[in-house]
């Protein structure tokens, strides 16, 4: 069955996707962002995601990416010419994301708050959307109508986690797991380092999220806050949203989703080219 590689370049991490028609998203995988690595390493590591999820290298089609490491970008490419005979198109340079892009200088904002913006204003026909990505960095946003408006970067889950770590040696290991929440809607209160470490992080950055959504909320839609709708991903989107009410949805691989478009509408554009004879 074709199979299309959807790859998110991030700092931290490389997350590999692979969708196939008539199914979306069928498999995602986490690989650590490593540019010194070569091409062979990396072409090695697809040929073993496509024998996990037995999909013979002939049957992939596409390979298409968003990235925010540059140099990882001519290794990921190599690799896909080498190992699958594809040539790896990123987006938004070689593929448009079919979103209006408003921020003051468009160049500037990461490919990747792009996707996700488009995927999120797909799902829902809201008037306003805030999108908050907890990444390497946690990034809130904001969608207009059909276009990206800009938004806010802020500190991430995982690398406040490590500052605190790293920065004082008699701290315990940070987990990040707390409890289920308190029937009655108030905070537990710790009752051992560990714990309010935990604690504190986890509560911490829904209450970031809850004040700032809010904040966001009342300048997208001023007087009709109710009316805009706010969205998780990444990987702690599910463990905040649980203590966090602001949130109203969480799409985990939300940037995997919007990747998939972005392929299919270039797909669309492709076919109407051929049929018009350009």
């Amino acid at each position: 069955m074709d199979t299309v590689f959807l790859l998110d370049v991030g700092n931290t991490n490389v997350k590999v996707g692979l969708a196939r028609p008539g199914l979306g998203l069928a498999a995602c995988y986490a690989l650590p962002t490593s540019p010194a690595d070569t091409p062979d390493s990396w072409g090695l590591r697809l040929l073993d995601i496509c024998r996990v999820e037995n999909v013979a290298p002939g049957e992939v089609t596409g390979f298409v990416a968003s990235s925010v490491v540059p140099p990882m970008n001519p290794v990921l490419s190599r690799a896909a010419e080498r190992f699958f005979g594809r040539k790896a198109l990123f987006a938004p340079g070689d593929l448009p994301i079919p979103i209006e892009n408003r921020y003051a200088r468009p160049a500037e904002v990461g490919a990747d708050r792009l996707v996700t913006a488009c995927a999120a204003r797909h799902l829902s026909d809201a008037p306003a959307l805030v999108v908050v990505d907890f990444g390497t960095a946690t990034t809130f946003d904001c969608v207009l109508g059909g276009a990206f408006m800009g938004g806010l970067i802020c500190p991430g889950v995982l690398s406040s986690a490590r500052a605190l770590a790293t920065g004082t040696a008699k701290l315990p290991h940070i987990t990040l797991e707390i409890g289920p929440p308190r029937p009655d809607g108030g905070l537990e209160i710790g009752q051992s380092t560990s714990q309010s470490l935990n604690l504190g992080l986890i509560h911490g950055f829904a209450a970031m999220v809850e004040g700032l959504a809010k904040k966001l909320a009342a300048t997208l839609l001023p007087g009709r806050e109710g009316e805009v709708r706010v969205i998780a991903t990444g990987g702690f989107a599910a463990r905040i949203a649980a203590v966090c009410p602001a949130i109203h949805e969480v799409r985990e691989d939300l940037l995997m989703e919007g990747l998939w478009r972005v392929w299919r509408a270039s797909e669309g554009a492709g076919a109407e080219m051929s049929r018009a004879g350009i």
